[in-house]
């Protein structure tokens, strides 16, 4: 599975990337007000720092909007995904996309019904959101599943994005569910590494390995 950091932090990304772990980054209006930054600036900052798919979304809910706002997009760099909301307006922006070859991920999921049409549009990334539907009393991972199914039944290349990630737990459980990736949020990545029997067992290696009075070099 492709792990996407959700984060239009570029220290915290730089950081990260260094781990050889990171396939990817998703933003959205939110993120890009909070660096407080230009937005054409962050993301071409961020698309020299990953090689991998950068989502960037359009403001406009119109056709003729998104698909202005889209060619300007992804005209900042190859690897630029243009981020759609999953309305009738996103959709046929995005089937628009499609033929023009500009790579999208359609966002706001939260029914398979609604996957469904994306596919059927020609999405790059579907992007079903887990946390919100979880915090609604709703199954987040039971959406993914079904639209894994539905996925596999047609055949379609629409890529599933897990996004709202809110622990390592949600990774784990939309890996088991077959999604391609997952977009997770800088804090989450990190505690990907950690358990404590791993520090445990660490600690207890390095002591008895400290006894031994040896050295490597």
């Amino acid at each position: 599975m492709q792990l996407f950091l959700d984060t239009t932090d570029v220290a915290i990304l730089k950081d990260l990337a260094a781990s050889g772990l990171v396939d990817g980054v998703t933003t959205n209006p939110t993120l890009i007000a909070r660096s407080g930054r230009p937005m054409f600036d962050v993301i071409a900052e961020i698309c020299e720092l990953v090689e991998g798919p950068v989502s960037a979304e359009v403001a406009a809910t119109d056709v003729a909007g998104m698909l202005a706002e889209g060619a300007k997009l992804a005209a900042i760099a190859p690897n630029v995904v243009v981020k759609v909301p999953l309305t009738r307006e996103g959709l046929v922006a995005t089937s628009e996309f499609a033929v023009q070859g500009i790579s999208t991920n359609v966002t706001l999921c939260f029914s398979a019904a609604q996957a469904l049409l994306a596919a059927k549009a020609g999405a790059s990334y579907i992007s079903p959101f887990i946390g919100r539907l979880d915090d609604h009393g709703a199954e987040g991972m039971d959406l993914i599943s079904e639209i894994r199914a539905i996925y596999d039944n047609y055949d379609f290349d629409t890529e599933i994005l897990a996004a709202s990630i809110r622990s390592p737990a949600h990774v784990t459980a939309a890996a088991l569910c077959g999604a391609d990736c997952a977009t997770i949020p800088p804090e989450v990545f990190t505690a990907l590494f950690k358990h404590p029997l791993t520090e445990r067992g660490l600690s207890q290696f390095l002591s008895d390995w400290a006894a031994t009075g040896q050295s490597i070099l």
